[in-house]
């Protein structure tokens, strides 16, 4: 039995809500459970150096927990983002990148600004799969000021977690059951059914081939759900 009764197969429940912050281009707040997520898209009509004059674009994104969003209270990242906010917003990044035709968008840069308001494991998957509706309005934005001509989103972008929990492989897992699972692994994954990033650790017993083959059946389970819940909160 899971902490809080769900199938292995269930996710939480969620929602979305869209144009949650007024004044960005785009942005999704995301309710998974317990785990809230604020994510905005903002754009700038500039490149980073290294872009410069080779006619593309750039999308990149930052992440941060509020410090009372968990258990315990975390210090806000003033100066510089700590070595695990650092990994999962190269993340997120590295994510949506995966799904956008840069030379379509234009030597503009989309910055993707994902907050957690409340965590409750899951966290940067949560910030992967809302960023994927913020960064979709803030690209039709884009299209309402004639900015962008060419469709520069090819593809949608879901993560989910899974993982083995009392021996049994389970989707979605919060943190009463992330905390001690015996692996825990998160999944990027496109619309069209392929991988951008499979992160799996055994944190005790290592897993077998078969296990694996279960647990990414999982998340693939639970991005598809996502997906279509995505194009529902879009209206497509």
């Amino acid at each position: 039995m899971r902490p809080d009764g769900r199938q292995p197969d269930q996710l939480r429940p969620y929602t979305f809500e869209r144009g949650f912050a007024k004044f960005a281009e785009g942005s999704c707040l995301l309710k998974l459970g317990d785990t809230h997520m604020l994510v905005t898209a903002t754009v700038e009509e500039r490149v980073p150096p290294f872009l410069k004059g080779k006619g593309q674009g750039w999308v990149t994104a930052e992440y941060s927990m509020l410090p009372r969003s968990g258990r315990q209270r975390n210090n806000r990242d003033l100066m510089k983002p700590n070595g695990r906010s650092m990994e999962i917003q190269r993340l997120i990044g590295r994510a949506l990148r995966a799904v956008v035709d840069l030379e379509a968008l234009g030597e503009r840069t989309i910055t993707i600004d994902c907050d957690a308001i409340r965590a409750d494991g899951g966290t940067r998957c949560a910030s992967i799969t809302a960023a994927y509706v913020a960064l979709y309005d803030a690209l039709e934005h884009l299209k309402g000021k004639r900015l962008i001509k060419k469709d520069v989103l090819k593809d949608q972008i879901a993560a989910i977690s899974v993982g083995i929990y009392r021996n049994t492989e389970v989707l979605d897992l919060n943190y009463d059951e992330d905390s001690v699972a015996e692996t825990d692994m998160n999944v990027v994954m496109t619309g069209s059914g392929k991988f951008v990033e499979v992160q799996g650790t055994a944190e005790g017993e290592p897993f077998a081939a078969d296990e694996l083959g279960r647990m990414l059946k999982l998340a693939k389970t639970g991005c598809d759900e996502l997906f279509a819940a995505q194009r529902e909160a879009l209206g497509l």
